[in-house]
């Protein structure tokens, strides 16, 4: 297995993000059923559970029980974004698996120089974290 690039520490990229949620059993729905992330491995009983979902290319989000009712602010973590190749259907899926949508599908150059033209959407998942769906649509891939 190809760990990455990064040889200060040996390896790089993501590994997972980790979210803690009021209502376990419908966000675990909501990424697996809804958005399509296999589980990999469970855990834990009760506000202990947690559990790990492959987004799609080895890299997870991890999610945990015994979060609070409590809207939550932000903290450090602004959003989480997954890549996809085709925003405007990712948006809808998440819409239809019961994401709050907050910045429809658009189109956006997040750089002049290299022009880098992307594509993104934003929703609230289900105890409100933010979710980026994220589309490169130019020749400077990210």
């Amino acid at each position: 297995m190809d760990l990455g690039t990064n040889n200060k520490i040996g390896g790089g990229g993501f590994h997972h993000v980790a979210i803690k949620v009021h209502d376990f059993d419908a966000s675990v729905r909501f990424y697996s059923e809804g958005l399509g992330f296999k589980e990999r491995l469970s855990w834990g009983e009760g506000d202990g559970r947690a559990t790990l979902l492959d987004t799609g290319d080895g890299n997870y989000l991890e999610v945990f029980a015994g979060g609070s009712k409590e809207i939550k602010p932000n903290g450090s973590m602004i959003h989480m974004a997954f890549r996809t190749d085709d925003v405007a259907k990712a948006i809808e899926v998440a819409r239809a698996a019961g994401a709050e949508v907050t910045i429809e599908p658009k189109a956006i150059n997040i750089s002049q120089n290299p022009l880098t033209p992307v594509i993104i959407a934003f929703c609230k998942g289900l105890d409100g974290e933010v979710i980026e769906f994220f589309q490169s649509t130019g020749d400077n891939q990210l």
